[in-house]
């Protein structure tokens, strides 16, 4: 059979090298590490984030495998149509029972800059993505257009978390998971690519206000 040269298997070697080094490593520590890690899964915190590779959630908490169950999308999106999404949401919640559910953004989004830009033609499912993000910004218009240029995407990145946040509270699996078990908390944080850290922007629970539009009759 003919070898397919379009791989460049010098990279994919190297992931494979390291990956076999990584698991060395664990095992030299924790020689029963992965067979514990095996039997089941208990993290406490849900991450939604950014597919950004600049992001993984992981490491910049310095977390271990199983800690954090973990969805990513462009621009950490919730989005009450995308049931991938909600499928990971209701597992989170209904199963595993996490504590805390993050909405992880990050400045220098590459999804915010290009939802704030024209529509590329050449994108066009991208473009169907994105459009959620634009209706955000008409939601904060006024307040966006009165900073400089230089703060406009930053704040609107913040927005976007806020936003998701205040997505996922109005869940009916959210709501259903404060009247029975008071939990979990939601937090809305941002990343900053030049500096590694993160900043909190919002935090929502049980006792948080809401409209009563968004609740659910119980």
């Amino acid at each position: 059979m003919e070898k397919n040269t379009s791989v460049p298997e010098d990279l994919t070697a190297r992931l494979l090298l390291e990956n076999k080094a990584w698991s060395e490593g664990i095992l030299s520590q924790s020689p029963e590490f992965f067979h514990n890690l095996a039997k089941e899964q208990h993290p406490k915190f849900l991450w939604i984030g950014c597919s950004d590779s600049r992001v993984p959630a992981e490491t910049v908490v310095n977390a271990k495998p199983g800690e954090i169950f973990v969805h990513r999308n462009i621009a950490n999106q919730v989005i009450t149509t995308d049931f991938n999404c909600l499928s990971v949401l209701q597992y989170a919640v209904a199963v595993l029972k996490v504590e805390h559910i993050i909405v992880c953004g990050h400045y220098g989004c590459g999804g915010i800059q290009a939802a704030l830009s024209c529509e590329n033609s050449g994108l066009m499912i991208a473009n169907k993505w994105l459009l959620h993000i634009k209706d955000i910004y008409r939601l904060h218009q006024e307040e966006l257009e009165s900073l400089p240029s230089d703060q406009r995407n930053d704040r609107m990145i913040e927005f976007n978390v806020i936003e998701q946040v205040n997505n996922l509270a109005h869940t009916s699996m959210i709501q259903t998971e404060w009247r029975e078990r008071n939990g979990p908390t939601l937090h809305g944080w941002v990343y900053g690519l030049e500096n590694g850290l993160l900043k909190e922007i919002i935090t929502i629970d049980q006792h948080s206000p809401m409209d009563r539009i968004y609740r659910f009759i119980n």
